[in-house]
């Protein structure tokens, strides 16, 4: 067991309204390989706590809702953040959408208490899960390419993501690509999978991975 692995937590998020449907699948399958690898783990749906979208805050205050306690009590303490979303009309739902809209609230302005929103903000692990009728795997890239420069914005990495298919509650089950497996994996792995993304004056070494161990005697493998 790995206590500094122990030390790191992971918020799950689910932008689907049906408790049962896929997206809630995929982040159960995930919740499921991070518990296994001893990440600390909060499962949440985005419906028990948004319910209003970004308002004119100059004629207006945010929704009287439970989404501050969201933001300051799940989202900025956490290491790593998941987020599960349907594709709806080739973007992530309404709900997910509403959750980086509403974060606004929270940093925008001056003081102190913007600048450590922000710090909070940066330097997470992302990732994400999406559920879609069809196969075609352009479905789901522009979500991939939202979260993608979400994590650019804020400094964080983005360290995967699944696409799953399915109409019907829990047909992504049947995917034969097998996502709900792939979720279980992203979620064992999400704070020790290797993340690079280089810049030309990136240091590195000229191998990706760690040479395996090599055996003197021939014929036999190390």
């Amino acid at each position: 067991m790995n206590s500094n692995h122990q030390e790191k937590k992971l918020l799950i998020l689910v932008g689907s309204p049906r408790r049962d449907g896929n997206s809630a699948a995929l982040a159960a399958a995930a919740q499921r390989g991070a518990d296994a690898a001893d990440t600390a783990t909060t499962l949440l749906f985005l419906d028990d706590y948004i319910q209003g979208f970004l308002p004119d805050l100059r004629h207006g205050s945010a929704p009287a809702d439970r989404y501050g306690e969201l933001f300051g009590e799940y989202f900025l303490p956490a290491d790593g953040v998941l987020i599960c979303t349907p594709v709806y009309w080739y973007g992530m739902s309404a709900q997910a959408k509403a959750f980086f809209d509403r974060s606004f609230t929270h940093y925008a302005g001056s003081g102190p208490e913007p600048e450590r929103v922000k710090a909070a903000m940066t330097g997470k692990r992302l990732g994400l899960t999406v559920v879609s009728e069809e196969t075609y795997a352009g479905a789901a890239l522009g979500i991939v390419h939202q979260v993608q420069e979400y994590a650019r914005y804020t400094h964080s990495d983005f360290v995967g993501y699944v696409h799953g298919a399915g109409n019907k509650r829990g047909e992504v089950a049947a995917d034969p690509r097998q996502p709900l497996l792939a979720a279980e994996q992203l979620g064992a792995a999400f704070f020790t999978r290797k993340y690079s993304d280089y810049r030309m004056e990136t240091p590195r070494s000229h191998n990706v991975w760690d040479a395996p161990a090599r055996c003197s005697t021939p014929g036999v493998l190390p």
